[in-house]
Protein backbone atom coordinates (compact mmCIF):
# COMPACT_ATOMS: atom_id res chain seq x y z
CA UNK A 1 0.00 0.00 0.00
CA UNK A 2 1.12 3.48 -0.89
CA UNK A 3 1.55 6.48 1.93
CA UNK A 4 -1.30 8.44 0.02
CA UNK A 5 -3.29 5.25 0.50
CA UNK A 6 -2.54 5.43 3.82
CA UNK A 7 -3.94 8.74 4.41
CA UNK A 8 -7.75 9.40 6.17
CA UNK A 9 -9.85 10.68 3.24
CA UNK A 10 -11.75 13.25 3.27
CA UNK A 11 -14.84 14.09 1.42
CA UNK A 12 -17.87 16.54 1.46
CA UNK A 13 -21.31 15.20 2.99
CA UNK A 14 -22.05 12.04 1.01
CA UNK A 15 -25.77 12.21 0.25
CA UNK A 16 -28.36 10.03 0.28
CA UNK A 17 -29.31 8.55 -3.52
CA UNK A 18 -33.06 10.69 -4.06
CA UNK A 19 -35.63 9.79 -6.74
CA UNK A 20 -36.95 11.77 -9.03
CA UNK A 21 -40.15 11.41 -11.56
CA UNK A 22 -39.58 15.11 -12.92
CA UNK A 23 -36.50 15.31 -15.27
CA UNK A 24 -36.05 19.28 -14.07
CA UNK A 25 -35.55 18.29 -10.21
CA UNK A 26 -33.46 16.11 -10.95
CA UNK A 27 -30.76 18.24 -13.26
CA UNK A 28 -30.98 20.62 -10.88
CA UNK A 29 -29.69 17.62 -8.14
CA UNK A 30 -27.19 16.69 -10.13
CA UNK A 31 -26.39 20.63 -10.48
CA UNK A 32 -26.23 21.24 -6.60
CA UNK A 33 -24.20 17.78 -6.17
CA UNK A 34 -21.34 18.83 -8.58
CA UNK A 35 -21.42 22.02 -7.20
CA UNK A 36 -20.73 20.79 -3.70
CA UNK A 37 -18.18 18.66 -5.01
CA UNK A 38 -15.98 20.73 -7.20
CA UNK A 39 -16.39 23.54 -4.33
CA UNK A 40 -15.36 20.97 -1.54
CA UNK A 41 -11.52 20.33 -4.19
CA UNK A 42 -11.64 24.15 -4.81
CA UNK A 43 -11.60 25.13 -1.46
CA UNK A 44 -9.11 22.15 -0.08
CA UNK A 45 -6.74 22.91 -3.14
CA UNK A 46 -6.26 26.42 -2.77
CA UNK A 47 -5.64 25.72 0.88
CA UNK A 48 -2.30 23.69 -0.51
CA UNK A 49 -1.54 26.54 -2.25
CA UNK A 50 -0.69 28.84 1.38
CA UNK A 51 -0.30 26.36 3.97
CA UNK A 52 1.23 22.86 3.96
CA UNK A 53 0.47 19.74 3.04
CA UNK A 54 -2.79 18.19 4.07
CA UNK A 55 -2.85 15.46 6.32
CA UNK A 56 -5.38 13.80 4.68
CA UNK A 57 -6.36 12.89 1.64
CA UNK A 58 -9.22 15.00 -0.27
CA UNK A 59 -12.20 12.89 -2.96
CA UNK A 60 -14.87 14.22 -4.24
CA UNK A 61 -17.01 12.11 -6.72
CA UNK A 62 -19.02 12.95 -9.39
CA UNK A 63 -22.65 12.76 -9.45
CA UNK A 64 -24.61 9.66 -10.37
CA UNK A 65 -28.15 9.07 -12.35
CA UNK A 66 -29.32 5.83 -12.63
CA UNK A 67 -32.70 3.77 -13.13
CA UNK A 68 -33.82 0.07 -12.63
CA UNK A 69 -36.37 -1.30 -15.20
CA UNK A 70 -38.54 -4.72 -14.70
CA UNK A 71 -40.64 -5.05 -17.71
CA UNK A 72 -39.90 -5.49 -21.05
CA UNK A 73 -42.45 -3.22 -22.07
CA UNK A 74 -41.84 -1.51 -25.75
CA UNK A 75 -41.44 2.22 -25.74
CA UNK A 76 -41.65 4.09 -29.07
CA UNK A 77 -40.05 2.09 -32.02
CA UNK A 78 -40.00 5.29 -34.07
CA UNK A 79 -37.31 6.73 -31.57
CA UNK A 80 -33.61 5.44 -31.30
CA UNK A 81 -33.04 6.67 -27.91
CA UNK A 82 -34.84 7.59 -24.66
CA UNK A 83 -35.23 3.92 -23.52
CA UNK A 84 -32.69 1.10 -22.51
CA UNK A 85 -33.32 -2.14 -24.47
CA UNK A 86 -33.84 -4.98 -21.63
CA UNK A 87 -34.50 -4.77 -17.87
CA UNK A 88 -31.88 -3.66 -15.53
CA UNK A 89 -29.72 -1.08 -14.03
CA UNK A 90 -28.53 1.48 -15.71
CA UNK A 91 -26.22 4.26 -14.80
CA UNK A 92 -24.23 7.07 -16.01
CA UNK A 93 -21.61 9.70 -14.11
CA UNK A 94 -22.24 13.39 -14.75
CA UNK A 95 -19.97 16.27 -15.22
CA UNK A 96 -20.97 19.85 -15.91
CA UNK A 97 -24.69 19.49 -15.47
CA UNK A 98 -25.36 23.06 -16.01
CA UNK A 99 -23.44 23.02 -19.47
CA UNK A 100 -25.40 19.63 -20.36
CA UNK A 101 -29.08 20.93 -18.74
CA UNK A 102 -30.81 21.17 -21.88
CA UNK A 103 -29.54 17.79 -23.13
CA UNK A 104 -30.04 15.84 -19.25
CA UNK A 105 -33.68 17.21 -19.26
CA UNK A 106 -34.61 16.00 -22.55
CA UNK A 107 -33.11 12.32 -22.11
CA UNK A 108 -34.20 12.08 -18.49
CA UNK A 109 -37.80 13.29 -19.66
CA UNK A 110 -38.02 10.46 -22.52
CA UNK A 111 -36.73 7.58 -19.82
CA UNK A 112 -38.79 8.44 -17.30
CA UNK A 113 -41.99 8.82 -19.63
CA UNK A 114 -40.75 5.74 -21.72
CA UNK A 115 -40.48 3.21 -19.02
CA UNK A 116 -42.71 4.58 -16.15
CA UNK A 117 -40.24 4.52 -12.82
CA UNK A 118 -38.57 7.02 -11.39
CA UNK A 119 -34.55 8.05 -12.28
CA UNK A 120 -32.15 7.98 -9.00
CA UNK A 121 -29.58 10.87 -8.42
CA UNK A 122 -26.95 10.72 -5.62
CA UNK A 123 -23.02 10.79 -5.57
CA UNK A 124 -21.49 8.23 -7.45
CA UNK A 125 -17.97 5.76 -6.73
CA UNK A 126 -15.93 7.94 -9.61
CA UNK A 127 -13.75 10.48 -8.02
CA UNK A 128 -13.31 13.80 -10.07
CA UNK A 129 -9.43 14.94 -10.94
CA UNK A 130 -9.11 18.40 -9.42
CA UNK A 131 -7.67 19.63 -12.82
CA UNK A 132 -10.98 19.14 -13.86
CA UNK A 133 -12.75 20.38 -10.75
CA UNK A 134 -11.10 23.26 -11.49
CA UNK A 135 -11.77 24.21 -15.44
CA UNK A 136 -12.95 27.43 -16.10
CA UNK A 137 -11.50 29.09 -12.90
CA UNK A 138 -9.32 31.27 -13.92
CA UNK A 139 -7.66 32.48 -10.82
CA UNK A 140 -6.94 29.16 -9.81
CA UNK A 141 -4.24 26.87 -12.00
CA UNK A 142 -3.17 23.30 -10.91
CA UNK A 143 0.61 23.71 -10.80
CA UNK A 144 3.37 20.89 -12.65
CA UNK A 145 4.48 17.97 -10.53
CA UNK A 146 7.36 18.88 -8.94
CA UNK A 147 6.35 22.92 -8.19
CA UNK A 148 4.50 21.70 -4.66
CA UNK A 149 7.20 20.52 -2.17
CA UNK A 150 4.20 16.96 -2.53
CA UNK A 151 3.44 15.18 -5.17
CA UNK A 152 -0.34 15.93 -6.56
CA UNK A 153 -1.36 12.80 -7.06
CA UNK A 154 -0.27 11.83 -3.16
CA UNK A 155 -3.36 14.10 -2.13
CA UNK A 156 -5.82 14.70 -5.14
CA UNK A 157 -7.12 12.51 -7.49
CA UNK A 158 -5.92 13.47 -11.13
CA UNK A 159 -7.15 12.07 -14.52
CA UNK A 160 -6.78 8.66 -15.37
CA UNK A 161 -6.36 7.89 -19.03
CA UNK A 162 -6.73 4.34 -18.41
CA UNK A 163 -10.63 5.06 -17.31
CA UNK A 164 -11.08 7.65 -19.92
CA UNK A 165 -11.80 6.09 -23.43
CA UNK A 166 -14.12 5.48 -25.88
CA UNK A 167 -15.46 2.30 -24.68
CA UNK A 168 -18.67 2.71 -24.61
CA UNK A 169 -19.24 4.13 -27.93
CA UNK A 170 -16.99 1.94 -29.83
CA UNK A 171 -19.13 -1.03 -28.31
CA UNK A 172 -16.76 -2.82 -26.24
CA UNK A 173 -17.32 -1.99 -22.77
CA UNK A 174 -17.55 -4.05 -19.78
CA UNK A 175 -20.29 -3.39 -17.84
CA UNK A 176 -20.09 -1.08 -14.53
CA UNK A 177 -18.13 -2.42 -11.58
CA UNK A 178 -21.74 -2.90 -9.67
CA UNK A 179 -23.20 -4.90 -12.81
CA UNK A 180 -25.31 -1.71 -13.82
CA UNK A 181 -24.95 -1.25 -17.73
CA UNK A 182 -24.03 2.32 -19.52
CA UNK A 183 -26.86 5.17 -19.55
CA UNK A 184 -24.76 6.92 -21.66
CA UNK A 185 -22.18 7.07 -24.47
CA UNK A 186 -19.45 9.20 -22.56
CA UNK A 187 -17.95 8.38 -18.83
CA UNK A 188 -18.15 11.94 -16.81
CA UNK A 189 -14.05 11.40 -16.95
CA UNK A 190 -14.27 11.03 -20.90
CA UNK A 191 -16.35 14.51 -21.32
CA UNK A 192 -14.13 16.19 -18.74
CA UNK A 193 -10.88 15.58 -20.81
CA UNK A 194 -12.59 16.42 -23.82
CA UNK A 195 -13.92 20.07 -22.38
CA UNK A 196 -10.38 20.34 -21.59
CA UNK A 197 -9.19 19.70 -24.54
CA UNK A 198 -11.80 22.04 -26.41
CA UNK A 199 -10.77 25.11 -24.63
CA UNK A 200 -7.32 24.48 -25.68
CA UNK A 201 -7.52 23.60 -29.11
CA UNK A 202 -10.43 26.10 -29.94
CA UNK A 203 -9.59 28.93 -27.12
CA UNK A 204 -13.41 29.40 -26.46
CA UNK A 205 -15.11 28.12 -23.86
CA UNK A 206 -17.04 24.71 -24.81
CA UNK A 207 -20.35 26.63 -23.00
CA UNK A 208 -20.19 28.64 -26.10
CA UNK A 209 -20.74 25.33 -29.08
CA UNK A 210 -24.00 25.39 -30.28
CA UNK A 211 -26.21 22.61 -31.56
CA UNK A 212 -24.97 22.89 -35.56
CA UNK A 213 -21.14 22.71 -36.26
CA UNK A 214 -20.07 23.24 -39.50
CA UNK A 215 -16.37 22.53 -40.25
CA UNK A 216 -13.67 23.68 -43.00
CA UNK A 217 -10.48 23.87 -44.13
CA UNK A 218 -9.94 27.26 -44.73
CA UNK A 219 -9.93 30.76 -43.52
CA UNK A 220 -12.07 32.69 -46.00
CA UNK A 221 -14.53 30.58 -44.66
CA UNK A 222 -14.09 32.49 -41.42
CA UNK A 223 -14.35 35.57 -42.90
CA UNK A 224 -17.74 35.03 -44.37
CA UNK A 225 -19.23 33.42 -41.50
CA UNK A 226 -18.24 36.88 -39.68
CA UNK A 227 -19.24 38.61 -42.41
CA UNK A 228 -22.77 36.91 -42.22
CA UNK A 229 -22.83 37.00 -38.59
CA UNK A 230 -22.82 40.69 -38.42
CA UNK A 231 -25.49 40.48 -41.22
CA UNK A 232 -27.97 38.49 -39.13
CA UNK A 233 -27.01 40.56 -35.48
CA UNK A 234 -28.15 43.31 -37.49
CA UNK A 235 -31.53 41.36 -38.19
CA UNK A 236 -33.52 41.24 -35.12
CA UNK A 237 -36.00 38.36 -36.79
CA UNK A 238 -33.10 36.39 -37.37
CA UNK A 239 -32.95 34.91 -33.38
CA UNK A 240 -29.37 35.13 -33.44
CA UNK A 241 -27.87 37.12 -30.31
CA UNK A 242 -24.27 37.15 -30.35
CA UNK A 243 -21.14 36.24 -32.34
CA UNK A 244 -17.88 34.30 -30.53
CA UNK A 245 -14.45 33.93 -31.38
CA UNK A 246 -11.08 32.81 -29.93
CA UNK A 247 -10.13 34.21 -26.72
CA UNK A 248 -14.18 34.19 -25.95
CA UNK A 249 -14.76 38.06 -27.58
CA UNK A 250 -18.24 38.63 -28.04
CA UNK A 251 -20.15 41.10 -29.74
CA UNK A 252 -23.90 41.13 -29.80
CA UNK A 253 -24.01 44.33 -32.02
CA UNK A 254 -23.21 44.06 -36.24
CA UNK A 255 -21.26 47.26 -35.75
CA UNK A 256 -19.72 46.13 -32.80
CA UNK A 257 -15.57 45.28 -32.86
CA UNK A 258 -14.39 41.63 -31.76
CA UNK A 259 -11.13 41.92 -30.25
CA UNK A 260 -8.25 39.92 -31.75
CA UNK A 261 -6.65 36.94 -29.80
CA UNK A 262 -2.75 37.88 -29.32
CA UNK A 263 -2.39 34.35 -31.11
CA UNK A 264 -4.64 32.00 -33.25
CA UNK A 265 -5.48 28.55 -31.59
CA UNK A 266 -4.70 25.41 -33.60
CA UNK A 267 -8.31 24.80 -34.12
CA UNK A 268 -10.11 28.71 -34.54
CA UNK A 269 -13.53 28.44 -33.66
CA UNK A 270 -16.29 30.76 -34.08
CA UNK A 271 -20.08 30.71 -33.02
CA UNK A 272 -23.33 32.42 -33.86
CA UNK A 273 -25.27 32.12 -30.92
CA UNK A 274 -29.10 31.47 -30.46
CA UNK A 275 -31.20 30.26 -27.76
CA UNK A 276 -31.25 27.08 -26.20
CA UNK A 277 -27.74 26.65 -28.31
CA UNK A 278 -29.62 26.64 -31.78
CA UNK A 279 -27.29 28.70 -33.32
CA UNK A 280 -24.28 27.55 -35.28
CA UNK A 281 -20.33 26.86 -34.44
CA UNK A 282 -18.12 27.25 -37.09
CA UNK A 283 -14.59 25.29 -36.61
CA UNK A 284 -11.49 25.65 -39.03
CA UNK A 285 -9.65 22.37 -38.25
CA UNK A 286 -6.97 23.06 -40.51
CA UNK A 287 -5.87 20.45 -43.32
CA UNK A 288 -5.58 16.80 -42.65
CA UNK A 289 -7.64 13.88 -41.23
CA UNK A 290 -5.78 14.13 -37.68
CA UNK A 291 -6.90 17.20 -37.19
CA UNK A 292 -10.50 16.29 -38.51
CA UNK A 293 -10.52 13.19 -35.84
CA UNK A 294 -9.15 15.08 -32.98
CA UNK A 295 -12.29 18.27 -33.24
CA UNK A 296 -14.81 15.71 -33.51
CA UNK A 297 -13.31 12.95 -30.87
CA UNK A 298 -13.75 16.12 -28.35
CA UNK A 299 -16.88 17.75 -29.98
CA UNK A 300 -18.83 15.03 -29.51
CA UNK A 301 -19.00 14.95 -26.21
CA UNK A 302 -20.99 18.15 -26.61
CA UNK A 303 -23.80 15.65 -28.43
CA UNK A 304 -24.66 18.23 -31.21
CA UNK A 305 -27.65 17.66 -33.34
CA UNK A 306 -25.43 17.30 -36.62
CA UNK A 307 -22.28 18.32 -37.94
CA UNK A 308 -21.12 19.34 -41.91
CA UNK A 309 -18.13 19.41 -43.14
CA UNK A 310 -17.77 22.72 -46.04
CA UNK A 311 -14.23 22.53 -47.28
CA UNK A 312 -12.36 22.49 -50.81
CA UNK A 313 -11.68 18.86 -52.59
CA UNK A 314 -9.85 17.71 -55.78
CA UNK A 315 -11.91 17.07 -58.30
CA UNK A 316 -11.80 13.95 -60.21
CA UNK A 317 -13.93 13.85 -63.53
CA UNK A 318 -13.72 15.73 -66.80
CA UNK A 319 -16.98 16.99 -66.79
CA UNK A 320 -16.22 19.27 -63.34
CA UNK A 321 -15.10 22.73 -63.44
CA UNK A 322 -13.59 24.86 -60.55
CA UNK A 323 -16.05 25.80 -58.19
CA UNK A 324 -18.67 23.42 -59.07
CA UNK A 325 -20.11 21.62 -55.88
CA UNK A 326 -19.98 17.87 -54.36
CA UNK A 327 -22.17 15.97 -52.29
CA UNK A 328 -21.01 13.13 -51.07
CA UNK A 329 -23.15 10.26 -50.70
CA UNK A 330 -20.41 7.90 -49.85
CA UNK A 331 -16.61 7.67 -48.80
CA UNK A 332 -13.79 5.85 -49.32
CA UNK A 333 -11.57 5.81 -46.24
CA UNK A 334 -7.59 6.35 -46.74
CA UNK A 335 -7.43 8.68 -44.08
CA UNK A 336 -6.13 5.71 -41.45
CA UNK A 337 -7.07 7.19 -38.44
CA UNK A 338 -10.15 5.54 -37.56
CA UNK A 339 -8.80 2.15 -38.78
CA UNK A 340 -8.51 1.13 -35.07
CA UNK A 341 -11.95 2.18 -33.47
CA UNK A 342 -13.99 2.06 -37.09
CA UNK A 343 -12.42 -0.74 -39.47
CA UNK A 344 -12.86 0.43 -42.99
CA UNK A 345 -14.90 -2.52 -43.69
CA UNK A 346 -17.94 -0.73 -41.78
CA UNK A 347 -20.13 1.31 -44.19
CA UNK A 348 -20.90 5.24 -43.59
CA UNK A 349 -24.09 5.68 -44.73
CA UNK A 350 -25.54 8.95 -46.20
CA UNK A 351 -28.43 10.22 -44.03
CA UNK A 352 -31.60 10.92 -45.96
CA UNK A 353 -32.12 13.97 -43.88
CA UNK A 354 -29.18 15.80 -43.96
CA UNK A 355 -28.96 14.87 -48.16
CA UNK A 356 -31.70 17.05 -48.64
CA UNK A 357 -31.56 19.76 -46.42
CA UNK A 358 -27.63 20.25 -48.61
CA UNK A 359 -29.15 19.78 -51.65
CA UNK A 360 -32.10 22.03 -51.05
CA UNK A 361 -30.17 24.52 -49.35
CA UNK A 362 -27.85 24.91 -52.36
CA UNK A 363 -30.85 25.18 -54.66
CA UNK A 364 -31.88 27.56 -52.56
CA UNK A 365 -28.99 29.46 -53.07
CA UNK A 366 -27.52 28.78 -56.45
CA UNK A 367 -31.53 29.43 -57.64
CA UNK A 368 -31.08 26.21 -59.65
CA UNK A 369 -33.65 23.14 -59.68
CA UNK A 370 -34.35 19.45 -60.86
CA UNK A 371 -32.48 18.60 -63.63
CA UNK A 372 -30.57 22.53 -63.92
CA UNK A 373 -28.73 21.82 -60.59
CA UNK A 374 -26.74 19.20 -61.96
CA UNK A 375 -24.99 22.04 -64.01
CA UNK A 376 -23.02 22.89 -61.10
CA UNK A 377 -23.52 19.85 -58.25
CA UNK A 378 -22.29 16.43 -57.92
CA UNK A 379 -23.60 13.18 -55.82
CA UNK A 380 -21.11 11.02 -55.40
CA UNK A 381 -18.28 9.39 -53.42
CA UNK A 382 -15.63 11.11 -51.64
CA UNK A 383 -12.01 10.09 -50.95
CA UNK A 384 -10.45 11.09 -48.24
CA UNK A 385 -6.79 10.09 -48.21
CA UNK A 386 -3.93 11.58 -45.50
CA UNK A 387 -1.02 11.99 -47.64
CA UNK A 388 -1.30 15.68 -49.32
CA UNK A 389 0.77 15.28 -52.05
CA UNK A 390 -0.53 12.27 -53.60
CA UNK A 391 -0.43 13.06 -57.07
CA UNK A 392 3.51 13.25 -57.05
CA UNK A 393 3.78 9.42 -56.15
CA UNK A 394 3.27 6.64 -58.84
CA UNK A 395 -0.72 7.57 -60.21
CA UNK A 396 -1.14 3.99 -61.29
CA UNK A 397 -2.38 2.53 -57.89
CA UNK A 398 -4.38 5.78 -56.33
CA UNK A 399 -6.34 7.12 -59.51
CA UNK A 400 -7.38 2.90 -60.61
CA UNK A 401 -8.78 2.80 -56.74
CA UNK A 402 -11.04 5.87 -57.24
CA UNK A 403 -11.61 5.14 -60.23
CA UNK A 404 -13.45 1.81 -59.01
CA UNK A 405 -14.83 3.64 -56.35
CA UNK A 406 -16.19 5.72 -58.84
CA UNK A 407 -14.87 8.55 -55.98
CA UNK A 408 -16.14 12.61 -57.61
CA UNK A 409 -13.94 14.01 -55.39
CA UNK A 410 -10.62 13.46 -53.09
CA UNK A 411 -10.08 15.24 -50.36
CA UNK A 412 -7.99 15.05 -46.36
CA UNK A 413 -11.27 15.36 -44.07
CA UNK A 414 -14.69 14.31 -45.13
CA UNK A 415 -14.33 10.75 -44.89
CA UNK A 416 -13.03 10.72 -41.09
CA UNK A 417 -15.55 13.50 -40.02
CA UNK A 418 -18.80 11.07 -41.06
CA UNK A 419 -16.88 8.28 -40.06
CA UNK A 420 -16.61 9.77 -36.60
CA UNK A 421 -20.34 11.32 -37.08
CA UNK A 422 -21.12 7.66 -37.56
CA UNK A 423 -19.06 6.33 -34.77
CA UNK A 424 -19.91 8.92 -32.33
CA UNK A 425 -24.14 9.04 -33.55
CA UNK A 426 -23.65 12.54 -34.59
CA UNK A 427 -25.98 12.83 -37.86
CA UNK A 428 -23.11 13.93 -40.49
CA UNK A 429 -23.01 15.53 -43.76
CA UNK A 430 -20.72 16.75 -46.62
CA UNK A 431 -20.72 19.17 -49.14
CA UNK A 432 -17.51 20.11 -50.76
CA UNK A 433 -16.33 23.10 -53.68
CA UNK A 434 -13.82 21.41 -56.39
CA UNK A 435 -11.00 24.08 -55.87
CA UNK A 436 -8.63 21.78 -58.54
CA UNK A 437 -8.65 19.24 -60.42
CA UNK A 438 -4.58 17.40 -60.38
CA UNK A 439 -5.49 14.56 -62.39
CA UNK A 440 -6.28 17.18 -65.33
CA UNK A 441 -3.71 19.60 -65.10
CA UNK A 442 -5.94 21.90 -63.10
CA UNK A 443 -3.59 22.88 -60.54
CA UNK A 444 -4.30 25.20 -57.05
CA UNK A 445 -1.71 28.14 -57.88
CA UNK A 446 -1.95 31.73 -56.29
CA UNK A 447 -4.06 33.49 -58.96
CA UNK A 448 -6.55 30.56 -59.57
CA UNK A 449 -6.69 30.50 -56.06
CA UNK A 450 -7.68 34.03 -55.68
CA UNK A 451 -10.48 34.18 -58.10
CA UNK A 452 -11.90 31.14 -56.78
CA UNK A 453 -11.96 32.10 -53.84
CA UNK A 454 -13.25 35.67 -54.33
CA UNK A 455 -16.45 34.43 -55.95
CA UNK A 456 -17.63 30.97 -54.42
CA UNK A 457 -15.92 30.91 -50.76
CA UNK A 458 -19.35 33.06 -49.79
CA UNK A 459 -22.01 30.94 -51.45
CA UNK A 460 -20.44 27.92 -50.30
CA UNK A 461 -20.32 29.01 -46.61
CA UNK A 462 -24.07 30.38 -47.29
CA UNK A 463 -25.61 26.50 -48.11
CA UNK A 464 -23.71 25.06 -44.94
CA UNK A 465 -25.59 27.89 -42.76
CA UNK A 466 -29.18 27.71 -45.17
CA UNK A 467 -28.35 23.84 -44.35
CA UNK A 468 -28.14 24.02 -40.71
CA UNK A 469 -30.43 26.16 -40.30
CA UNK A 470 -33.41 23.41 -42.16
CA UNK A 471 -32.18 20.81 -39.76
CA UNK A 472 -32.56 22.96 -36.95
CA UNK A 473 -35.94 23.46 -37.90
CA UNK A 474 -36.83 19.49 -38.10
CA UNK A 475 -37.84 17.31 -34.94
CA UNK A 476 -34.57 16.09 -33.38
CA UNK A 477 -36.19 12.93 -33.59
CA UNK A 478 -36.04 12.47 -37.36
CA UNK A 479 -32.17 14.26 -37.60
CA UNK A 480 -30.97 11.30 -35.27
CA UNK A 481 -31.86 8.65 -37.63
CA UNK A 482 -31.54 4.71 -36.28
CA UNK A 483 -29.52 3.79 -38.89
CA UNK A 484 -26.36 5.45 -36.03
CA UNK A 485 -27.67 2.95 -33.55
CA UNK A 486 -26.19 -0.76 -33.07
CA UNK A 487 -28.18 -3.49 -31.47
CA UNK A 488 -27.52 -2.17 -28.02
CA UNK A 489 -27.42 1.77 -27.68
CA UNK A 490 -27.54 3.47 -24.38
CA UNK A 491 -30.61 5.44 -23.93
CA UNK A 492 -28.79 8.87 -24.06
CA UNK A 493 -28.48 10.03 -27.43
Amino acid sequence: MSPSEQLPVQTPPMAAPEAFFDAEAAVSRLEALYTQATRFLHDRFVQTLTGARPDARVRAFYPEIRITTTSHAKADSRLSYGHVAVPGTYAATVTRPALFRNYLVQQIDLLIRNHGVPVVVGPGATPIPVHFSLAGDAPVAVPQEGVLDFSLRDVFDVPDLSTTNDDIVNGTARPNPDGSGHLAPFTAQRVDYSLARLSHYTATDPVHFQNHVLFTNYQFYVDEFEAFARTALADPASGYTAFVGPGNAEIRAADEAMAAPAKLPQMPTYHLKRRGGQGITLVNIGIGPSNAKTATDHIAVLRPHAWLMVGHCAGLRNSQRLGDFVLAHAYVREDHVLDDDLPIWVPIPALAEIQIALQEAVAEVTELEGFELKRIMRTGTVATIDNRNWELRDQSGPVQRLSQSRAIALDMESATIAANGFRFRVPYGTLLCVSDKPLHGELKLPGMATDFYRTQVSRHLLIGVRAMERLREMPLERIHSRKLRSFEETAFL
